[in-house]
């Protein structure tokens, strides 16, 4: 008898260590996660989940397939009775029998292809998702995506739904993990978000930045690549939040519309009142460096205007010291971006060298400019912007007591794009995308400028 007893005694033990037992009133257990702890106790105060025998609640360990459906069935209040099941695998004096055949008997759980459930398996992130949609009669789908989970399916739509209710949510890197394990705080938290939608997540995301749509229409899909569906268009203008950035792709939203848009297409916008001069080097008589059939007036011109335009889209006002062909005396310059307002100058060059091996993307500051602290930054920010754009090797920021740069009041540096002299550089500075790339590269450094100086 005492024998029978030890053995119906263990049968106890092993039944507490698998299932989330309700037995009454539970005592606290000192390992639920604190961020979590009203979620979890909710669904303990009735009787869903319970922790182990010694007094741990186990937050990390992994869900078994019975395990969620049990959990499941409790929440909806599914008759838990053990009995046969219509799955081969799941014994009849299982703890959890009843309530994965009332989850099929209802349409919750289908099993697998082959007639099983699998009971013991670890349930899935993926796995999850089709679960909690179908227990909680998930219906709306919204934009949400995630970057490795395809845009079409059955578990597309599970995980969508899940997400569009504020039942779950992905991780920080844009990434959902549907083959990943899920755990029994994920796991509680999902239940309790389903029982209760004061413990539901919101969809919204922070907001990195704002930028301005900066192209005619600009095509916002459901993913961060042309491969995805397209969701609505932008026009020129717009401005945007980013939430997210996936490569070259922004997750971004304005308005109802959510959705991915390639970055190339928008520009970043300043905070605050900003008045920047932006000087295309030499011009009308002085025509600068002259190689490989180009002509350094005209290629900085070119970009100049380019850099006005991007500059303008993000709300800064720009001052051209020359708009056209025209030769202005370098004080002028200097003095014409003073009088007008500028708080800042930038003058855009061409570089040329006796040895065609030469070449790469260079910025100068003077340390005799009044500003030299503030100069330098705005050099650096603008050499790393403008090498990342272009490709070109990075020569550095250097000290060089250039007239245009040495005598302003204001913040001031001088960027040589590339090497006219060099086959490889001048096939850029030739080209009207690479000018636009440089354009670009110029205006985001002059505004990482901006948000540095407004900290």
């Amino acid at each position: 008898m005492l024998k029978n007893w030890l053995y119906v005694g263990f049968g106890l033990l092993l039944f507490g260590l698998v299932v989330f037992l309700p037995q009454g009133k539970v005592l606290a257990f000192h390992d639920v996660p604190e961020k979590y702890e009203t979620e979890i106790h909710y669904l303990i105060d009735r009787g869903i989940i319970q922790g182990y025998p010694n007094g741990n609640f186990a937050p990390t360990d992994v869900v078994t397939r019975e395990q969620a459906a049990t959990m499941v069935g409790r929440a909806l209040g599914l008759d838990g009775r053990q009995r046969n099941t219509v799955f081969p695998g799941v014994d009849a004096d299982s703890f959890a029998s009843g309530y994965i055949q009332s989850a099929y008997e209802e349409g919750i759980i289908t099993g697998y292809t082959d007639g099983t459930y699998k009971p013991k398996e670890t349930m899935t992130r993926g796995e999850m998702a089709y679960l909690i949609s179908k227990a909680f009669s998930l219906h709306e789908i919204s934009a949400v995506t995630y970057e490795d989970v395809q845009s079409s399916g059955s578990q597309y739509e599970a995980i969508n739904k899940v997400s569009t209710a504020g039942i779950a949510n992905g991780y920080d890197d844009g990434t959902y993990r549907p083959d990943a394990s899920i755990t029994r705080t994920e796991y509680s938290l999902l239940v309790a978000r389903g029982l209760n939608d004061s413990f539901k997540v919101s969809q919204e995301e922070d907001v990195l930045e704002t930028r301005v749509v900066t192209t005619d229409v600009l095509n916002v899909r459901s993913g961060p690549s042309t491969s995805y569906s397209r969701v609505g268009q932008l026009v020129r203008g717009t401005v945007i939040e980013v939430h997210q950035q996936q490569g070259d792709w922004l997750k971004v939203s304005t308005g109802s519309l959510k959705g991915y848009v390639h970055k190339d297409y928008t520009a970043r916008t300043a905070s605050g009142s900003r008045v920047i001069a932006i000087d295309a080097g030499h011009g009308g008589k002085d025509g600068g460096a002259e190689f490989n059939g180009l002509v350094e007036k005209e290629i900085n011109l070119n970009v100049a205007k380019r850099v006005r335009n991007y500059l303008e889209n993000s709300g800064v006002k720009v001052i051209m010291t020359r708009s056209d062909d025209t030769f202005i005396p370098l004080d002028d310059r200097n003095s014409y971006a003073v009088n007008n307002g500028a708080d800042t100058f930038v003058s855009i060059h061409s570089n040329a060298f006796s040895d065609p091996s030469a070449n790469g993307t260079e910025t100068f500051y003077s340390s005799q400019s009044q500003r030299v602290t503030d100069s330098k930054q705005l050099a650096l920010f603008i050499q790393d912007s403008l090498v990342e754009a272009l490709g070109t090797k990075d020569r550095g920021v250097k000290d060089v007591p250039y007239r245009v740069i040495r005598s302003t009041p204001i913040p001031s540096t001088l960027v040589e794009l590339g090497f006219t002299t060099n086959d490889s550089d001048a096939e850029k500075l030739g080209s009207s995308y690479w000018r636009d790339r440089a354009a670009k590269g110029i205006s985001d450094g002059i505004i990482d400028y901006y948000e540095w100086k407004g900290k």
